[in-house]
């Protein structure tokens, strides 16, 4: 499987998440933003940081970047996507997931690992590990998940809710909640599974820097 690492102006996860492709001997490549096209790859991994700065708001100009449509494309025909932090929040505000990103609740930028409980869900990148709990990073400021209630009990419904916050044994409470997000929200998928966006930085939780993120990773190595 050969993935893309799309790179925005702002982007600075590009190349944690080539060394998490190469530490684990995926075959992967850079996409500028500007590109109107998507050939040659079968995932496309939308990284961290922050796209034009954040501006107006999270992942809000980024979208209208050529390479978006041209994702938007890719997804439609079965192409696999992941979004990680900013990437995640380019994919709501592309509309390629649904809810939203606001401030986390304390109002503070925070940086630190958390557990994370995997749901059993119908998401391609986390097939085979339904009740496992992994330990990653997280930073960010705008990490509060939210939905209507009407949305969340569809995400309920339809297997959509991929990661939630919780302790170490897996647990999940309101304690184990770093931002606020509905529901301890950490991460969903889309209806077809393909496309997955989540807070915690899988990435940054690979080799050297811990393994609990390979476990992510190593669904394109196989395709």
């Amino acid at each position: 499987m050969r993935v893309g690492i799309v790179r925005f102006l702002g982007t600075n996860c590009d190349f944690d998440c080539r060394y998490a492709c190469d530490t684990l001997g995926i075959d992967s490549d850079f996409i500028w933003h500007e590109q109107t096209h998507i050939e040659g790859f079968d995932a496309v991994i939308l990284p961290g940081g922050f796209s034009y700065g954040d501006y107006l708001r999270c992942g809000a100009l980024a979208k209208f970047s050529p390479i978006m449509k041209a994702i938007g494309e890719f997804a439609k025909k079965g192409g696999y996507v992941m979004g990680i932090c900013n990437g995640f929040q380019i994919l709501l505000e592309s509309g390629l997931l649904k809810g939203s990103l606001l401030k986390n609740k304390n109002l503070r930028f925070i940086h630190k690992d958390v557990y994370l409980r995997v749901e059993d869900s119908r998401c391609y990148f986390t097939d085979g590990l339904a009740g496992k709990t992994l330990k990653m990073p997280i930073a960010h400021g705008d990490g509060n998940y939210f939905c209507s209630e009407d949305y969340l009990k569809y995400l309920q419904d339809n297997e959509m809710i991929v990661l939630r916050y919780a302790s170490k044994q897996g647990d999940v409470s309101d304690e184990c909640n770093p931002n606020g997000s509905i529901y301890n929200i950490a991460g969903i998928c889309n209806e077809d599974g393909n496309v997955f966006g989540l807070m915690p930085h899988p990435e940054r939780a690979v080799g050297d820097l811990g393994n609990d993120g390979e476990y992510i990773w190593e669904r394109l190595l196989g395709g």
